[in-house]
């Protein structure tokens, strides 16, 4: 006959403390984890920031054809008492160097780089045109009643279709296009005197030169 052996009394069971040390370190570990990765990406973005200038991210778009859109212009807008055209792809390749302006009322930096854009207007070799971003007519309409408008052209982008066809990353943004539709440069944030003194101004130069 088989008997069962009881256990012995000297030994204690282990209380729930000593069952769930060794899950501690695992739960410390899953909680870091996260910590880390960020703390990890964070460095890496600043890291690229300090090397580079972040108004120069490369695009995809650089050294090809802009993108096929068309957009109504934007309601109600006059300027020299006619109203200001709606914007296409066909009008990015008319033989003139371009600059593509994407702008809304509602962005800060769009009022602060306005009164650059009105300057390169005056630049007989380029032709200034908008994207209006996600933007209510009348309130468009008022930004540019009260700053001046540049622009020869403004399409209307309400819903934001065509600027993602853009690679907008957000308002402001600018791309040099050439005379023959080749976006040449793309500028993210507000625009600068000193971008406009330098890589804006070889963007332009270099993309009246490859007409």
């Amino acid at each position: 006959m088989t008997t069962t052996a009881e256990p012995d009394p000297r030994k204690e069971p282990a209380s729930p403390t000593e069952q769930e040390a060794p899950e501690k370190p695992r739960r410390r570990l899953l909680v870091l984890l996260p910590l880390v990765v960020f703390g990890a990406l964070a460095a890496l973005f600043l890291s690229r920031l300090i090397e580079g200038d972040p108004s120069r991210v490369p695009s995809a778009l650089i050294g090809r054809t802009v993108p096929a859109f068309a957009l109504p212009p934007l309601p109600g807008l006059v300027r020299d008492g006619a109203p200001v055209p709606g914007l296409a792809t066909a009008d990015l390749k008319a033989g003139k160097v371009t600059l593509v302006n994407v702008w809304a009322s509602w962005c800060v930096p769009c009022r602060q780089e306005h009164p650059l854009l009105v300057r390169l207007a005056a630049d007989p070799r380029v032709t200034v045109v908008g994207i209006n971003y996600k933007d209510a007519p009348e309130n468009a309409r008022r930004f540019l009643g009260a700053l001046g408008n540049p622009f020869a052209a403004v399409g209307a982008d309400e819903n934001g279709r065509v600027g993602i066809d853009w690679g907008v990353y957000g308002v402001p943004e600018t791309f040099v296009v050439a005379g023959d539709g080749t976006i040449r440069h793309k500028h993210i944030g507000p625009l600068t005197p000193e971008a406009l003194a330098t890589t804006l101004e070889k963007a332009i130069a270099e993309a009246a030169s490859a007409r």
